[in-house]
């Protein structure tokens, strides 16, 4: 197994510290000079290809390898054929087995190092983070004689941000809107929730008892 890791700033305008190490920065505007930070880790295993699917115990191999990655919501499973041509059975065979960890396959496949060998089909297994390094950040007093904000400025809100978006990488390049939101299926929703009965219509449920007090 072969590890990649990348790194991108999720921000396109952002103070950055000298080389001597992190030094808190003076800051007059409002945009917080604490940005989120996304890296991704890229975990890649080459399996071989069959006919129609995987060869005999690659299955078995890759569903260990899945089990020892813990795969959960969040992670992104691609499939690189290494041809143009690809091979449709062992890619519905891993993406039959990604759905048992409630995945889909990615349609997009990130760069690795080194070409896929001929009659396997490498399976990359990406992780995004996002944190907000240097944070939370005391450097500077609570007294500022600058016009500067506060060195801990902006921690708090990017720290909250980073925690709870769902994919991280939405913070580099955003979502596609293509879509938007279904009305109809939001709309099942409130209906069902209009029709229902109310609970003070029915009936009080009774209850009896024939044993006697001590």
């Amino acid at each position: 197994m072969r590890i990649f890791t990348t790194t991108a700033l999720a921000a396109l305008a952002v103070t950055l510290s000298g080389c001597g190490g992190y030094k808190p920065t003076l800051n007059q505007g409002l945009e917080p000079v604490h940005q989120p930070v996304v890296s991704r880790t890229d975990y890649v295993i080459d399996v071989a290809a069959g006919s129609g699917g995987l060869a005999s115990g690659e299955a078995q191999r890759l569903a260990g390898w899945f089990d020892s990655m813990r795969l959960s919501y969040g992670d992104r499973i691609s499939v690189d054929e290494g041809d143009a041509y690809g091979d449709a059975g062992a890619r519905a065979e891993i993406a039959k087995m990604a759905s048992g960890y409630g995945l889909l396959l990615s349609d997009t496949t990130p760069v690795t190092a080194g070409s896929v060998p001929a009659g396997r089909v490498r399976v990359i297994v990406s992780r995004s983070r996002a944190e907000v390094p240097n944070c939370p950040d005391w450097s500077r007093g609570s007294a500022e004689l600058a016009g500067s904000t506060m060195s801990n400025y902006g921690c708090a809100a990017m720290s909250n941000l980073a925690a709870m978006v769902a994919n991280p990488e939405d913070l580099i390049h955003g979502r596609d809107p293509a879509g938007g939101t279904d009305g109809f299926t939001a709309g099942k929703a409130i209906k069902s929730y209009r029709t229902r009965p109310l609970s003070g219509e029915k009936d009080l449920t009774k209850e009896t008892t024939t044993k006697g007090s001590n």
